[in-house]
């Protein structure tokens, strides 16, 4: 069966198209535009263009409702509990941030992972939280008092991304190992290990009868899997690069799964056919989410554009703008009249899909904006403005006290390691590293991974020696002993 393509926003001209012509958002098919004595075809694609254009623009100006800010990293999953009250979200911080949705305040933070957090499910009765990470491994929480109550391990490599069943019973990861795992949630053992997939898996989810499990891989592929014994049961392919996210839909006959190939696809699980490519992104997809109805999907990426799809339809219904950086989850509220998504711009942001805007609570606050010293002079600009983003994880006075990594005040001739209150990784703690100009700049220059293995620090290197020097003389200046 041939799958229909459809086009969210007309005035995308990077919207994966193969065929010349010009595509109507409205129903999807192609008008030609390259006949000679096509003008009159011409006039009426483009009378339904503008028209299509005019339509979305009342939605291409909204911003978001509300925001949840409080990490120090990309934002690289979302959930929502089962009541719609509290959130969730794996930030590259490596923590967990439990959020209370009426407030948009955090309620507690999980720490446990040594390095960036990927991903993370919540049980259906909310009471378990389930999350993978950069550092390999899979971890159930206790929800209301925020205590790690397991850590799975065996994938040799990152994890992607997390599922829960319906049910409760079990756990799925997806993992950079090309493997995807199954763990009893009970029992606390590991289960079957599915393999089928030729490249890493990014991820997956759970049918909702919980009997199959779905996976998305960068082998361009998505794999129907049967729970109960880890049986391969269908393999569905059409996007032409890696599949980054999927998502059931509540018929559990359907699913939805998004791409670097800057499509989210509509599949239908009986047949193993497409049923619809839905294009609009102009990067890759990298979340998808799917209302509890089955009505709306919704999808997100590199191109820093929530789009949100009627799967009845296979139409596109609006998109928002807000994020600064690239979405890498989304999530709706069970009663589908919020979209939460969540980016590298270490944000949340919280739709609302009725009236296409975002929520907005008092107080709330975005810890980038926090003051930063202001430069001495000139030479010391350079320095400031690196420093910007470091101050979101790095107080740098004697009463900053620690946010998502220690306090800088005081870091030159410190050891490593030794901020108190701060729950360092055992190899910073052991690493008997003193900070001083030659290991700051080493740090920078080499990054965490490889200049302190083992540690879990989110930073990212700065390759010119330049401004390493910049920064590393801002450093000393705002951050030595008053």
């Amino acid at each position: 069966m041939a799958a229909n393509r459809f086009v969210g926003q007309d005035h995308h001209p990077r919207g994966a198209h193969s065929r010349p012509g010009l595509r109507s958002s409205v129903t999807g098919r192609v008008l030609d535009g390259g006949r000679r004595d096509g003008g009159l075809i011409r006039a009426a694609a483009v009378l339904v263009m503008m028209a299509a254009m005019i339509a979305i623009a009342q939605f291409h100006t909204r911003q978001a409702a509300a925001e949840l800010v409080g990490h120090g990293g990309f934002v690289k999953g979302v959930a929502v509990s089962p009541d719609g009250r509290r959130a969730v979200t794996a930030s590259f911080d490596t923590r967990l941030i439990l959020w209370d949705l009426a407030t948009q305040r955090p309620i507690r933070t999980l720490e446990g992972h040594d390095a960036g957090g990927n991903a993370v499910a919540l049980s259906a009765d909310g009471t378990r939280i389930l999350s993978g990470s950069d550092d390999g491994t899979v971890r159930l929480w206790a929800a209301d008092s925020g205590a790690l109550l397991h850590t799975f391990t065996g994938h040799r490599g990152k994890v992607a991304g997390v599922a829960v069943s319906p049910d409760g019973r079990w756990g799925a990861s997806a993992g950079w190992d090309r493997t995807v795992r199954l763990w009893d949630l009970v029992t606390r053992r590991p289960g079957p290990v599915l393999e089928g997939h030729r490249d890493n898996v990014n991820a997956v989810a759970f049918s909702p009868d919980g009997r199959r499990l779905l996976s998305g891989s960068y082998d361009a592929s998505l794999i129907v899997w049967r729970v109960a014994d880890g049986v391969r049961l269908q393999t569905l392919k059409g996007h032409d690069f890696g599949v980054t996210s999927v998502a059931f839909l509540p018929d559990g006959r359907r699913a939805v799964s998004g791409s670097v190939d800057k499509t989210v696809r509509l599949w239908d699980l009986a047949t193993g056919d497409e049923l619809a490519s839905l294009v609009g992104h102009e990067k890759p997809v990298f979340g998808v989410a799917v209302s509890a109805d089955g009505r709306l999907a919704a999808s997100g990426g590199a191109d820093r554009t929530v789009i949100v799809w009627d799967l009845a339809t296979r139409t596109f219904v609006r998109a928002f703008y807000g994020h600064s950086a690239p979405i890498w989850s989304l999530a709706f509220t069970p009663d589908g009249r919020l979209l939460l998504s969540a980016g590298a711009d270490e944000v949340v942001r919280i739709w609302d899909l009725a009236t296409g805007e975002e929520m907005r609570a008092d107080g709330v606050r975005r810890l980038a904006e926090a003051p930063v010293p202001p430069p001495a002079g000139p030479e010391d600009e350079r320095g400031a403005k690196l420093f910007r983003k470091c101050a979101v994880c790095h107080s740098v006075t004697a009463d900053g006290g620690n946010r998502a990594g220690p306090t800088l005040y005081g870091v030159f001739g410190r050891r490593a390691g030794t901020v108190p209150g701060y729950r360092y990784s055992d190899a910073l703690r052991n690493s008997n590293l003193i900070w001083n100009e030659q290991t700051i700049d080493s740090l920078f220059a080499e990054g965490p991974h490889a200049y302190t293995p083992g540690s879990k620090m989110p930073l990212q290197r700065i390759p010119r020696a330049q401004d390493r020097r910049d920064l590393i003389s801002y450093l000393k200046r705002i951050t030595a002993p008053q």
